[in-house]
């Protein structure tokens, strides 16, 4: 399958590129996180530059301002962030925005969508235990009437929350089935929590009481959760690809410069050994990331669901990222250990990527529930 960029796609990803290259990851997280600090812990500076540049439009319809582009191109974008750990929701807004473009309603979708390539709105999503180990129930519910929608319940793990202007909230209708809620970040009803991840940077515990919603704000179309969870999880396979790119690249300058016994160590057969197997890792997790990408944009019909395809990328993103962190900070050695170095940052961050919507064990029980389901694929 020939996975080559379209221009399109190209030119997004020297944009990215050009962007991200000045941002430099911090060595510690979000200064929002200290006890009593008002910081942001969204980067606005770097969200302004998004817009100015048309990343965040770009997947936003030309009728809405934007470039019209696919999920592809998101993990293009995503990808190139990831390198510089940068402290914007692109995954969110990209995922919901999408979301709404497809599912939802059109008065809704002109409405936000604008809004959303001029950087002037942040949207994430509720994907229920993003960070936990185990499939946390929907735990939200949704009820219809003559005029509108009624939420209650809670659900944790939320990222860019307390920054977030529409917060995409599943939840369960009476007769079974999943919408999607866009709840203002600011609603009556809705409390939020400080929780914060495993990379040590700022999530929301959400409690939704009473929450009253307009028929608009809820994307109330069979497919919607399963598509907006599919695009979240390809898009944190994007993440820790980027992420693991770069970190092999710190590993392989340091071990470069890196002298014992008169010697770089790069030019020991353990070292370059163990760095071959991590390059390894991240071509499997390159192919597979664009595998599930190219199924979700495509809409191709294959005889697995992409959810095979996306539970594949999943895996080897979440085995893939932990192996490449964990090699890098043994042949640092010392510095590796030291939280004055920036490497511990990407292990924290792999560590929460790795777990985002699941570790591997979750979506390999997952794809061997669709191969017994698909038993002639």
């Amino acid at each position: 399958m020939d996975f080559t960029f379209t221009e399109e796609q190209q030119a997004a990803a020297e944009t990215a590129q050009a962007v991200f290259a000045d941002i430099a990851p911090d060595a510690v997280p979000s200064p929002a996180l200290t006890p009593g600090a008002v910081a942001d812990d969204l980067d606005r500076a770097l969200w302004a530059h998004l817009a100015a540049t048309d990343l965040l439009g770009l997947v936003v319809d030309p009728a809405h301002g934007g470039s019209g582009l696919d999920p592809i191109a998101l993990c293009i974008v995503l990808r190139a962030s990831a390198r510089a750990l940068a402290r914007v929701p692109l995954l969110e807004t990209g995922a919901v925005a999408l979301t709404l473009q497809r599912y939802g309603p059109a008065a809704t979708a002109a409405d936000l969508l604008p809004r959303v390539a001029r950087g002037e709105l942040v949207l994430t999503a509720a994907a229920h235990g993003r960070t936990g180990h185990d499939p946390a129930p929907l735990a939200v519910t949704a009820r219809r009437d003559t005029t509108g929608w009624t939420l209650d319940g809670h659900t944790s793990a939320v990222p860019w929350a307390h920054r977030a202007d529409r917060i995409a909230v599943p939840a369960h209708t009476p007769d079974g089935r999943t919408v999607v809620a866009l709840v203002p970040g600011d609603h009556t009803g809705l409390t939020l929590a400080d929780q914060y991840g495993t990379h040590g940077e700022l999530l929301a515990d959400l409690r939704l009481t009473d929450v009253r919603l307009g028929p608009d704000d809820v994307i109330d179309t069979d497919g919607a959760w399963s598509w907006l969870h599919g695009l979240l999880a390809t898009g944190t396979c994007a993440l820790a690809l980027g992420l693991g790119e770069q970190v092999l690249a710190m590993t392989s300058e340091y071990t470069g410069r890196r002298e014992q016994f008169g010697h770089p160590v790069a030019t020991f057969q353990a070292v370059a050994v163990q760095t071959a197997d991590r390059y390894i890792d991240l071509r499997a997790m390159d192919v597979t990331l664009w595998q599930a990408a190219w199924r979700l944009a495509s809409g191709a019909t294959t005889a697995l669901p992409a959810a095979a395809d996306i539970a594949v990328a999943k895996i080897w993103a979440a085995e893939g990222v932990r192996r490449v962190v964990q090699t890098a900070q043994h042949l640092h050695g010392g510095f590796g250990a030291d939280t004055d170095y920036v490497l511990h940052r990407y292990h924290a961050w792999a560590k929460y990527l790795e777990l985002s919507l699941g570790p591997a064990a979750r979506h390999e029980e997952e794809l061997g529930d669709l191969l017994a389901a698909h038993p002639f694929a």
